[in-house]
């Protein structure tokens, strides 16, 4: 930089406190876990999930039902938890949703799909957060609030800014396999119905013996993946802005149930130090042909919720309910949405969330939380303490005292250290391009590339979005320079 260009002005926190970084967590050693201390991470995370009244900041158009999910496979070797015990049938609840676009906007723009499960397990309720993606646009949770922001409506015009959001892919290029995946056939499902659904994030299963294992959830859909063309999307935002909504209940109503069947990657726990990716890195997949799917289960979803409003709009769902045999992993966006996502319920329903019908487990509830707006049921707890010598509840220690965890240790760092010999940001999207995509696929993918890049990209954010597509495939590249008229 020379003495004459301008030089930026450096980040603060709310305070005008200068922060450390703008991309990664405050974590000990590169792979977690994150710090409480990590303040500027705290006030972003809590001041993010302030921002809109009533309606949720993120997947805010969405449509749900209840149904039940039973397990076919014995996986119980795996996991103690109690939904996944052999021939387990447990009730749930299902909510897919867009993730940029308000109340109103229509269910067929081009956008991640939601894909959030809450199952009233006999140990309290587990809720499974993911999307239609196994991977995400960001690594550290710390970027979420903003790739949020590129996302949704420019601050001066009140419109939508594809500008705004290739101004933060290129400048964040771990955001390059999701953004193919978005690009592709699979960015805008013909229905919920025909799409699947991933846990996304690497998880943690601990078997009856105390044995530990990293795992990830595949939901494949058996009516069979279908999408839309731009053109058929475009023609269907004016036409019927609820399609997807539309369609998952008359669906339901005619008797038309839709299924998924549920299927794991397992990981042995001590795999995960030297495998050739980051198997913590929700931008990456573990290819099937390292850790093949398992059969676990099927989800039904059969029940048409009585009153919209009551069980899908005021459903919370929170990645941090994860009942005995559960746990999480050193994935820092996890990490970070197991503050976040109870945080919004608090501000955006009430404090007292959790007795809401969709929220009220099916399991007994020995709490001490009390008070608060808008709460109807006291706690059974004599006194509002623990310990207490009145019969109050106490922690089972025997059983559920070992948390389900890992080892780490190292200096407090704000980094992500690629100690994998296969982790960079474009190498999987490119073998997504090369390898599982057909040649109508990648046509299709250069075309709608193209013609996002053509509405509203200043001309230095396309430049660096072609080098972007260029290092993703150089002939995708090439071609979707000829199209837009780059060089």
């Amino acid at each position: 930089m020379s003495e004459s260009t301008p030089r930026a002005p450096y980040t603060t926190n709310n305070a005008g406190i200068p922060v450390e970084s703008d991309e990664h967590s405050l974590t000990v050693g590169p792979d977690g876990p994150i710090l409480l201390q990590d303040h500027y991470l705290i006030e972003k995370m809590a001041q993010f999930n302030r921002e809109r009244v009533p309606e949720r900041v993120v997947h805010a158009k969405g449509s749900g039902a209840y149904g039940f999910f039973e397990v076919t496979n014995d996986v119980s070797q795996f996991t103690k938890a109690d939904l996944f015990q052999p021939g387990r049938r447990t009730e749930m609840l299902a909510r897919f949703s867009t993730v940029a676009g308000e109340q109103g906007s229509p269910d067929t723009w081009r956008d991640p799909r939601g894909f959030a499960l809450k199952f009233y397990t006999g140990q309290g309720n587990y809720d499974l957060v993911g999307n239609n993606t196994p991977i995400f646009f960001v690594r550290d949770t710390i970027k979420f609030q903003d790739f949020i922001r590129s996302q949704k409506r420019h601050p001066a015009t009140g419109l939508r800014s594809n500008d705004m959001q290739w101004d933060f892919w290129t400048l964040s290029p771990e955001s390059a396999h999701q953004v193919t995946w978005l690009m592709g056939d699979r960015g805008i499902p013909r229905t919920y119905r025909h799409m699947n659904g991933y846990g996304s994030h690497t998880y943690m299963w601990v078997n009856g013996a105390g044995e530990r294992f990293w795992v990830k959830y595949h939901f494949k859909t058996d009516q069979g993946i279908d999408f839309l063309t731009q053109a058929e999307a475009d023609g269907l935002a004016g036409q019927d802005a609820d399609r997807h909504r539309r369609d998952l209940y008359e669906s339901i109503a005619s008797g038309d149930a839709p299924s998924w069947t549920l299927k794991v990657q397992i990981m042995p726990f001590e795999d995960a130090a030297d495998y050739r990716f980051n198997p913590f890195d929700l931008t990456k997949v573990w290819p099937h042909g390292d850790y093949p799917l398992i059969d676990v289960g099927r989800m039904v979803l059969d029940r048409n919720p009585e009153d919209y409003f009551v069980h899908i709009e005021q459903a919370a769902f929170e990645p941090s309910n994860m009942v005995p045999g559960i746990g999480p992993s050193p994935d820092k966006m996890l990490l970070g949405r197991l503050f976040s996502y109870p945080d919004t319920h608090r501000y955006r329903i009430g404090p007292n969330y959790a007795q809401l019908p969709p929220n009220r487990p099916r399991s007994a509830v020995n709490s001490y939380a009390k008070d608060g707006p808008m709460r109807y049921e006291p706690s059974r707890a004599s006194r509002p303490y623990a310990p207490n010598s009145y019969g109050g509840p106490a922690a089972d220690v025997g059983r559920f005292g070992d948390p389900a965890g890992w080892a780490t240790a190292g200096e407090m760092v704000r980094e992500a250290t690629a100690r994998h010999r296969e982790d960079d940001d474009f190498g999987q999207a490119g073998t997504m391009v090369r390898e599982v995509l057909d040649d109508a696929a990648r046509e299709r993918l250069a075309s709608n590339i193209s013609g996002h890049l053509l509405d509203g990209v200043t001309r230095p954010v396309l430049e660096r979005a072609l080098q972007y597509w260029r290092q993703v495939d150089k002939d995708l590249g090439d071609t979707v320079a000829a199209k837009v008229g780059g060089g």
